[in-house]
């Protein structure tokens, strides 16, 4: 089966990469959607640059695709992409927002293809604990939600900010996973990488009165583990 990963940089679409090399797949690329608007329905922008790092960490080519952001219109955006890919099936990392797998879905039939989105319906807080468990590196690069300060910028997700995250979803309904929009996130590291991301140089720019904020990534490096 050979297959596409949509693939951001962040924790999900990571897993999601790392179930589709377990289960056997030939994965032959990573998507990554690079949208001018922050506002995007359908794609993550933080620091979507440093997927590039993260491919050669993999070893799997990377194919960029542009688009305006425009609701409805990226997802055209992503079908021209893939469909001058030779793929049978693309994965991803969805855990609940119906509206990107419906959207994923419908290209997928238009292409004659296959949709895998092996974490939709997940429990949040155990697919959280998974990802700690087996070893990811995640730092919080994006924050939009009551609850979620500047502090949380650059944070890694480790067992104290998962408790941390469910006394936020317990008061203020935050999505343990993030999967409302709350937070964005990057994967510095994973147990299939065979060099893990150091950020060089980082600047945090926050909103006093959205309460909300980026962690932008100007300078990072490949270092080779082991």
């Amino acid at each position: 089966m050979r297959v596409a990963v949509l693939f951001s940089g962040g924790k999900d679409s990571t897993y999601a990469l790392y179930w589709a090399l377990k289960e056997g797949f030939e994965v032959k690329y990573l998507v990554s959607m690079h949208s001018e608007s922050d506002e995007s329905y359908m794609y993550h922008v933080p620091n979507i640059h440093l997927t590039e790092l993260q491919a050669r960490a993999v070893g799997i080519p990377l194919i960029k695709g542009f688009t305006k952001g425009e609701k409805e219109k990226e997802v055209e955006d992503l079908k021209r992409v893939l469909e001058g890919l030779k793929i049978d099936g693309i994965v991803a990392g969805a855990l609940a927002s119906q509206y990107q797998k419906e959207r994923v879905e419908r290209v997928a039939q238009e292409l004659g293809i296959k949709v895998f989105a092996p974490f939709w319906g997940v429990d949040p807080e155990e697919y959280m604990k998974t990802l700690i468990q087996e070893g990811f590196d995640v730092v919080i690069v994006g924050v939009s939600a009551y609850g979620l300060d500047k502090t949380w910028l650059g944070r890694k997700i480790d067992g104290k900010a998962l408790e941390e995250l469910k006394t936020l979803s317990e008061k203020y309904k935050v999505h343990i996973a993030g999967e409302g929009g709350e937070f964005e996130t990057f994967v510095r590291d994973a147990p299939f990488f065979s060099a893990k991301v150091v950020f060089d140089e980082v600047e945090k720019i926050w909103d006093e009165y959205t309460s909300s904020g980026v962690l932008i990534v100007k300078k990072a490096h490949l270092e080779p583990k082991g």
